[in-house]
């Protein structure tokens, strides 16, 4: 009876482990939308340090068309603006000159993953997910939500 006891809850581990990291196909379509060319880098590319509380380090920063169509001529999102529904913003994490993280928003309020509006999500570069958008931003929002005049993106106000 003890080892069938302990079989079960090694079970169940391991079965809350792998429900933990599983791949959702809202994750995978969001990573794919990451390999679409068309996008922009903030600031020309450059490699911004990271600031305040970012969990991120050293990062560049991309965004879709429909993000970009609403940024100024400095390549900020306007204080009291918000992104279109669609607009994906990328942040590339670097560990010297590899990428070494894609942390993810995408605008989809219609989403049933989203979190305040967006789906968050982090990726290594071949795609494993780090963090699922089936986690609604629980682990993003908290940072993000202290800039809701930038439509919960904290880059331009420290960089």
């Amino acid at each position: 009876m003890k080892k069938v006891s302990y079989l079960f809850v090694l079970s169940c581990i391991v079965i809350v482990a792998y429900a933990c990291k599983k791949e959702t196909d809202t994750d995978r379509a969001l990573y794919d939308e990451t390999k679409q060319s068309g996008y922009v880098f903030y600031q020309s590319g450059a490699l911004l340090p990271g600031l305040g509380n970012s969990p991120h380090g050293e990062f560049k920063l991309l965004f879709n068309t429909i993000a970009a169509s609403v940024l100024d001529s400095t390549g900020e999102l306007p204080v009291g603006s918000t992104f279109p529904d669609g607009s994906v913003i990328i942040k590339e994490v670097y560990n010297g000159n590899n990428i070494d993280l894609l942390a993810v928003m995408k605008k989809a309020p219609a989403n049933s993953d989203a979190g305040e509006g967006w789906l968050w999500a982090e990726y290594e570069p071949d795609g494993k997910v780090i963090i699922s958008t089936s986690k609604k931003g629980n682990s993003c929002i908290g940072c993000h939500s202290g800039n809701t005049n930038r439509d919960l993106t904290n880059t331009f106000d420290l960089h």
